[in-house]
């Protein structure tokens, strides 16, 4: 069965590669380019091992840390002001991949079930 937090994973492994091949069309120099193709590689991985079921919340949480890294990689590696395009992708994917990581984490997920009327 494809549960919603299926899906959720299913688009983190997505975001995950779409950022890794990022630098394909987004400017960048070597630190900006590694920077984006480790952190992508590693969110898609961790992707993929949750839509594995292998490691339980665990990988979620190692997806919102991933993803909060990501958000904050162009001040960190120094990137923000001169690859703009860069750092749009990785704030925009930082932020929708923690969303997701949040809302699959069994505790979230349990509550907004319950927020939801079922008819």
């Amino acid at each position: 069965m494809f549960t919603d937090s299926r899906a959720q994973h299913l688009v983190v492994t997505v975001l995950g590669i779409f950022t890794a091949l990022s630098p394909i069309w987004v400017t960048h120099n070597d630190k900006t380019m590694w920077t984006l193709v480790v952190l992508g590689v590693l969110i898609a991985l961790a992707g993929l091992v949750q839509l594995s079921r292998s490691l339980g919340a665990t990988a979620d949480y190692a997806i919102g840390v991933l993803g909060a890294l990501l958000f904050i990689s162009p001040w960190g590696m120094d990137f923000a002001d001169t690859y703009r395009s860069a750092s749009w992708t990785a704030w925009v994917v930082g932020v929708v991949t923690v969303v997701a990581a949040l809302a699959s984490l069994p505790m979230v997920s349990g509550r907004l079930d319950k927020m939801v009327p079922h008819h």
